[in-house]
């Protein structure tokens, strides 16, 4: 065994592979940085590293840190994790992000890394002008955590992998981020959007509906079939997404957390399913052999295909856009603001469900399962200020119920 003390908090090991024919000695080395460990566990550490150095030598499964750049190892990354563990769309996403990153410090060994290289970078993202659209100002702190954390989960594999002792985007603080409300409709402004939904057409009507009452992502809701709908018992099945990228086609996947889930709907929203799929029954007898029979999708093209993804989202907001236009040309509605609707995404419907339903007093662990969450923390987490509302409102019902006697006595002067 051989480990050799650097510096303060650095050691090279050295493992010995024989000798050439030429009887030169074969080794490998390498160097690793234990500043992250107290000077009593460092060399306990630095024979621990060596054990799982010499044994990954041995197999050829070694790899050479203070050569490969932090470029090489995403390649690596994306070839033996990435493509085969990763939906297409997050890859899709991942790739995105890596184009800036690679261009910052793909140049920079791996083990060279260091958290002033990444601070520098998000320093970067934060100039005016480096936004692709051309807008002022630098890129959020959201977009910037995006970056932080796609950097710090490649940096970790390289630590499980053997290739680095500890990951330095562990020792930079991302972008803070402020918490706010997700945006979404009140309940009278979801009446108003139902009623304004009736002079609508039909097959529109009936996703926003469904979107409403089952607060489904938009590629949960384009990806439902005839099948996942039970009319008897007013339940709908969720265990797909429909998705698009660019260069392939319309495609379905597993849903987001890799879980089948099974929510229920009122009476109403059935009753218009049904009378949604004699409409398209008709358009199938219309169509005849021109429609596309091969899936059974509830919401489609016009020919039967599947849906584009994104076309109930650019319906929803071309919808509120139209109302609103229609209002602030309307001279005779004098009070303007009550009948305007605010520009919330197709995604703040999903909000919308999961706000009222916390508002109503459902609780969260219920309101968790019907929006397909993996864990009920992340929707404590989304929902914070409504569950905040709803507490307030439970402290004064609790106040109104206790102490009515006490008021109605003030009341009377008592």
């Amino acid at each position: 065994m051989s480990i050799e003390k650097r510096s303060e908090n650095t050691y090279r090991l050295t493992v010995s592979m024989g000798y050439t024919k030429e009887g030169k000695k074969i080794r490998k080395q390498k160097t690793i940085d234990l500043s992250n460990f107290s000077p009593k566990k460092q060399s306990q550490e630095a024979q621990k590293q060596y054990v799982l150095f010499e044994d990954a030598v041995k197999k050829g499964q070694y790899i050479d840190n203070e050569k490969i750049t932090f470029e090489d190892f995403t390649e690596l990354w994306l070839k033996d994790y990435a493509i085969p563990n990763l939906q297409p769309k997050t890859l899709h996403e991942y790739n995105k992000l890596l184009q800036r990153i690679i261009v910052a410090i793909g140049h920079i060994k791996l083990c060279q890394l260091q958290p002033i290289h990444l601070t520098a970078f998000y320093n970067n993202l934060r100039e005016d002008g480096i936004r692709k659209d051309k807008k002022a100002g630098g890129l959020s702190p959201k977009t910037i955590t995006h970056y932080h954390r796609l950097i710090s989960t490649i940096l970790e594999t390289g630590v499980q992998w053997n290739l680095l002792a500890n990951n330095p985007a562990s020792r930079v603080k991302p972008p803070k981020l402020e918490k706010h409300e997700a945006r979404h409709f009140n309940i009278e402004q979801t009446e108003y959007i139902l009623e304004l939904l009736e002079s609508e057409p039909l097959k529109y009507r009936t996703m926003i509906v469904l979107a409403l009452y089952g607060g489904m992502r938009q590629g949960e809701l384009t990806a439902l079939t005839w099948s996942d709908v039970d009319l008897k018992t007013f339940t709908i099945r969720i265990d797909k997404s429909l998705q698009h990228l660019p260069g392939r086609k319309t495609f379905t996947k597993s849903t987001k957390t890799e879980t089948m889930r099974i929510i229920s709907v009122p009476a109403s929203v059935i009753e218009l399913l049904k009378k949604y799929k004699l409409w398209q029954s008709e358009e199938k007898l219309n169509l005849g052999d021109l429609w596309h029979k091969e899936e059974s999708f509830i919401f489609t093209a016009y020919d039967g295909k599947a849906i584009f993804p994104s076309t109930i989202s650019k319906w929803f907001l071309k919808f509120l856009r139209k109302h609103n236009e229609l209002i602030i040309n309307d001279d005779k509605i004098s009070d303007k603001e009550k009948y305007l609707l605010p520009e919330v995404n197709f995604h703040g419907l999903r909000h919308t469900h999961a706000t009222i339903l916390i508002h109503q007093n459902t609780d969260i662990a219920t309101v968790s399962k019907r929006l397909g969450h993996a864990k009920i923390s992340t929707t404590t987490d989304i929902y914070t200020h409504s569950l905040q509302k709803a507490d307030k409102t439970a402290s004064d019902n609790l106040d109104n119920l206790f102490n009515k006697k006490n008021k109605q006595n003030q009341e009377q002067g008592y």
